[in-house]
């Protein structure tokens, strides 16, 4: 069930692009400390069902210079990390720290799918070298790709 953060009619202003960008800066420290944990996870478990000996053998020989498996659990490690807080609070650590919060227009969390597509949509917006985000610039309701493919938005919490 959606948490609702406000009333329907309440109407909170859009977080600017500079907010989004230091949220984004934040969040990403956490992320790298997040990816490391489990890739650390991985590799123990790698290396206890292979064998150390023959673990450390295949990491020197560098006949695998990428894991494929790898790669497809971090990737999921970092969608449940934004998705859980994003459907829980609306807000990551990085976004409490400079007072945003995602939500659905009606002032309600949003839900897994969405949290889905944001992040989804968040990758094109970056690999797109960042237009998705600077199209809230020309927007006229302050809106990015995120926020319109996931139908929520990022609002300024507390706006004192």
């Amino acid at each position: 069930m959606p948490r609702r953060f406000h009333d329907e009619q309440q109407e909170l202003p859009r977080a600017s692009l500079f907010r989004r960008l230091m949220a984004m800066l934040y969040d990403g420290m956490i992320c790298v400390a997040v990816l490391l944990i489990a890739t650390w996870g991985y590799t123990m478990l790698n290396a206890l069902v292979i064998g150390f000996d023959e673990y450390q053998q295949i990491l020197e020989s560098r006949t695998r210079a990428t894991d494929p498996l790898l790669t497809s659990i971090l990737f999921v490690v970092l969608y449940l990390f934004f998705a859980y807080f994003w459907t829980r609070t609306g807000q990551t650590l990085g976004m409490q720290v400079w007072r945003i919060r995602i939500e659905n227009t009606n002032g309600t969390s949003i839900s897994w799918l969405q949290a889905l597509l944001r992040f989804m949509m968040g990758w094109v917006s970056w690999l797109a070298l960042g237009l998705g985000y600077l199209w809230m610039l020309v927007d006229k309701q302050k809106l990015t790709w995120t926020d319109r493919f996931s139908e929520s938005r990022v609002v300024l919490v507390n706006p004192n």
